[in-house]
């Protein structure tokens, strides 16, 4: 689609070059300069508007005469005219491709900026023969941001990796322990063996069904918007958890939700909560708490996991809800975390048309706070207040 576009404009700046009257080419090589008015008029129309549809596109487009001045920039490619640093070298590549399009030859070149923010370009520049002319009269470079396709390919790179690797080590370890289980005879080693078979086939599963529940909340496969009560919601995040903080001795204290409802998916909602409240339990030492809070800010249900475990460092806060992200790696296989519950808890959040966000102290704990679309109902006591947010908070989503 993007070649398509650049196709376009140097098709239509080609055409305005090549049609414009011979009053507005110049008459240097014996064309006329008169044209009776309604001709004028018919190409200064036609110019206006090829520069209309020029100006739209979302490509940058620079043109140089045979000089090598710039006569023309589009809205995009004028945004790299400025003196800032990354601008100047995008500047300095464009006017060396031009040099070597008036010379007649087809440049191309990548330009990576670092940023902030990080940018890929692609640059490509054509000579203008016009007709009659033995050598390019002008040159047009186009400019292609290529930062998307570039991030998606790394994100896709990074994920097929984690794949293989988070379904290879159970798989592996598997494979392992029933060659060894085969040969063992002791019926202790047997039974030790089986437990951890057991654990490693337990640990694949989660790993495979939150992968299914990845792909279908992607793809917006089975949600139902409905009037979904919070104590509803956080009754059903208590009965998942309640296990796994009981193993843990972590106490889960937490608000009965009033009559506040979220306009959503009940199934997804508790998904997302839920994958909160036992991430928190996980990160949470022996005989700490979590609390879950909810409150009704504007037009919005906020949901708040708080924990006082370790906390997440400053460095990894903009990276947890990525796939496969762990901040402590050997922590997480310990505790069985697959890498993917904040990933879950993300799109669900961006799926009903909310935000989450964190934020964390070393030492002291993290709170995540999920901010959904309300369907009604109130607090029992507490009165609405302003959204007010923490100048360190890391929010994914929203507008």
């Amino acid at each position: 689609m993007i070649w398509f576009l650049a196709g376009l404009a140097l098709g239509v700046l080609v055409t305005f070059l090549v049609t414009r009257h011979p009053d507005e080419r110049g008459a240097g090589e014996g064309e006329s300069r008169t044209a009776g008015p309604v001709s004028s008029d018919r190409y200064g129309t036609e110019a206006q508007r090829l520069a209309a549809v020029v100006r739209v596109l979302p490509i940058g487009v620079v043109i140089v005469d045979r000089n090598g001045e710039v006569t023309y920039r589009n809205d995009l490619a004028a945004g790299f005219s400025s003196g800032r640093h990354g601008d100047a070298i995008v500047d300095g590549r464009i006017r060396a491709l031009a040099a070597m399009a008036l010379r007649g030859r087809v440049g191309e070149d990548t330009v990576d900026l670092y940023g902030p923010p990080r940018q890929a370009l692609e640059l490509r520049a054509n000579p203008i023969v016009e007709p009659d002319d033995d050598r390019p009269g002008s040159a047009v470079v186009l400019i292609l941001d290529r930062t998307e396709e570039h991030r998606t390919e790394v994100v896709r790179r990074d994920f097929v990796a984690n794949v293989s690797h988070e379904l290879r080590t159970p798989v592996g370890a598997i494979g392992v322990l029933a060659e060894t289980l085969v040969n063992a005879d002791d019926p202790e080693v047997v039974d030790r063996l089986a437990g951890r078979l057991q654990r490693e086939a337990m640990r694949l599963g989660s790993t495979i069904e939150d992968l299914l529940t990845l792909s279908s909340i992607e793809g917006g496969e089975g949600v139902e918007s409905v009037a979904v009560p919070v104590t509803t919601v956080i009754a059903a995040t208590l009965d998942r958890a309640g296990p796994a903080a009981e193993a843990r001795q972590v106490t889960i204290d937490a608000v009965d939700g009033g009559s506040l409802r979220i306009l959503g998916d009940q199934r997804q909602l508790v998904s997302a909560l839920a994958n909160l409240v036992e991430n928190a339990v996980k990160y949470s030492e022996p005989d700490s708490s979590v609390e879950i809070t909810a409150r009704l800010v504007r037009d919005r249900v906020e949901l708040t996991v708080h924990d006082h475990g370790r906390g997440i460092p400053e460095r990894d806060l903009e990276r947890i809800f990525e796939r496969f992200y762990r901040v402590d790696a050997a922590r997480s296989r310990e505790t069985g975390g697959t890498g993917l519950g904040l990933s879950i808890v993300r799109n669900i959040v961006l799926g009903h048309g909310g935000e989450v966000d964190v934020t964390s102290t070393e030492g002291e704990g993290s709170q995540f706070t999920m901010r959904l679309p309300s369907a009604g109902g109130s607090e029992p006591t507490a009165e609405l207040i302003a959204e007010t947010a923490p100048s360190d908070t890391i929010t994914i989503g929203g507008d």
